[in-house]
C-alpha cells in the first residue's frame, strides 16, 4: 500500500528497494550462490568442526539459540494474567475517587477557615471579655475584605489558567472561607441563629440536586445553558448597580420583595450551575482526563456552593426582617 502512496511512494522504508529488496524479490548480485547449491553467506561448518560458540547452528535459518535461556514456567504465566487491570489512576487518569477527594479536600478548607473566622469573637471575648470580643468583630470584617479580594483575584486565576494547580485551589478555599466567615459572623449578630438556617439550607438543595442528578431527572441542554449565560450576566449587572446605589445613596436593592425574587433567581442559576459541574466530573471521568482536572471540578463546585449559601443567607434575612 505505500508504494501506490503519492508522499511514501519514494521513502526507502516504505518502498520494496529498501536494504537490497525490490518488491520482494532478491538481487541474485547480493546473494551469489556456490557451486554446490549453497548460499555464501550461509556456509555449513567443514567436515570435523562444530559450530562455533554463539553461532547459529545449522537447520535454524537465520535464527540462532539463546544459551541458557529457559521457557517462562506456567505458575510466571498464571500469576502474570491473573495479574488486575491497570486502572484509570495508575494512568493518571481522573477517576471519581480523585475527584471526591479533590472536593472534600477543598471544602474541608472552606468551612474549617469560615469556622475559624466566626469563632474568633467568641474565644476573645471569652478570653478578654467584652473588648476581646469587639476585637474578634474588627478581624472578621477584615477577614471578609481580605477573602474577597483574595477570592476575586484566585477565583479569575484559577478560572483562566489552563493547567489547573491543587495549590491554588486550596489557596482560593482559604479566601472563600475568610469571606463566608466574616460575612457569616455579621449576619450571626444581627439574626442569631440564621446561619445554621442557611447551612442546612444549603445542605438540602444541594443534596436534592445531586439525587435527581444522579437518577437522570435533571441534565442540562444548549438552550438551558444559553438562558443561564444571560441571566448571569443580568444578575452581574444588577449586582453592580446595587453597589453603586450603596455607596452613592445608601439604598439596598436586594431587600424587601424585589430582593426575595433577586434571591430566588440566584438560587435557581445556582442550582443549574450546580447541575453543570456534576456533568463537568462526570465526563472528565468518562474522558479519561489527566488527574490533575480533579482540581478543576473541585473549584468550580466549591464556587458554586458558596455563591448558592450567600444567596440563601440573604434570602433568610429577608424573612428574619
Amino acid at each position: 500500500m505505500a508504494r501506490h502512496n503519492l508522499i511514501l511512494g519514494n521513502d526507502r522504508a516504505f518502498t520494496g528497494t529498501y536494504a537490497g529488496f525490490d518488491g520482494g524479490r532478491v538481487d541474485d548480485r547480493q546473494a551469489p550462490r556456490d557451486p554446490y547449491g549453497g548460499a555464501q553467506g550461509y556456509a555449513s561448518p567443514q567436515y570435523g568442526q562444530s559450530a562455533q560458540y554463539g553461532q547459529p547452528a545449522q537447520g535454524q535459518h537465520g535464527q540462532a539459540t539463546e544459551y541458557g535461556q529457559q521457557a517462562p514456567r506456567r505458575e510466571d504465566l498464571e500469576a502474570m494474567y491473573a495479574r488486575p487491570s491497570a486502572t484509570g489512576h495508575d494512568t493518571g487518569r481522573m477517576t471519581m475517587r480523585d475527584a471526591l477527594n479533590a472536593i472534600t479536600a477543598t471544602l474541608g478548607v472552606v468551612v474549617l477557615v469560615g469556622a475559624a473566622v466566626m469563632a474568633a469573637p467568641i474565644a476573645l471575648g471569652l478570653a478578654l471579655g467584652t473588648q476581646g470580643a469587639e476585637l474578634g468583630y474588627g478581624l472578621a470584617m477584615i477577614a471578609t475584605l481580605v477573602g474577597l479580594v483574595g477570592g476575586l483575584v484566585l477565583g479569575l486565576v484559577n478560572a483562566f489558567k489552563k493547567q489547573p494547580s491543587a495549590f491554588l485551589v486550596l489557596a482560593y478555599a482559604v479566601f472563600e472561607g475568610l469571606l463566608l466567615g466574616g460575612i457569616s459572623t455579621s449576619f450571626e449578630v444581627i439574626y442569631p441563629g440564621i446561619v445554621l438556617q442557611a447551612v442546612m439550607g444549603t445542605l438540602a438543595v444541594a443534596t436534592t440536586i445531586l439525587v435527581l442528578f444522579r437518577v437522570g431527572v435533571l441534565r442540562t441542554s444548549p438552550r438551558l445553558t444559553k438562558i443561564f449565560m444571560v441571566a448571569m450576566l443580568a444578575y452581574l449587572g444588577f449586582c453592580l448597580v446595587n453597589i453603586g446605589m450603596l455607596a452613592i445613596t445608601g439604598t439596598d436593592l436586594r431587600r424587601g420583595m424585589l430582593g426575595l425574587a433577586i434571591g430566588a433567581l440566584a438560587v435557581l442559576m445556582a442550582s443549574y450551575s450546580l447541575v453543570m459541574d456534576f456533568e463537568d466530573v462526570q465526563r472528565g471521568v468518562s474522558n479519561g482526563v489527566p488527574r490533575v482536572f480533579a482540581w478543576r471540578c473541585a473549584f468550580g463546585l466549591a464556587a458554586t456552593l458558596v455563591w448558592m449559601y450567600i444567596e440563601i443567607l440573604r434570602i433568610f434575612s429577608i424573612f428574619r426582617d
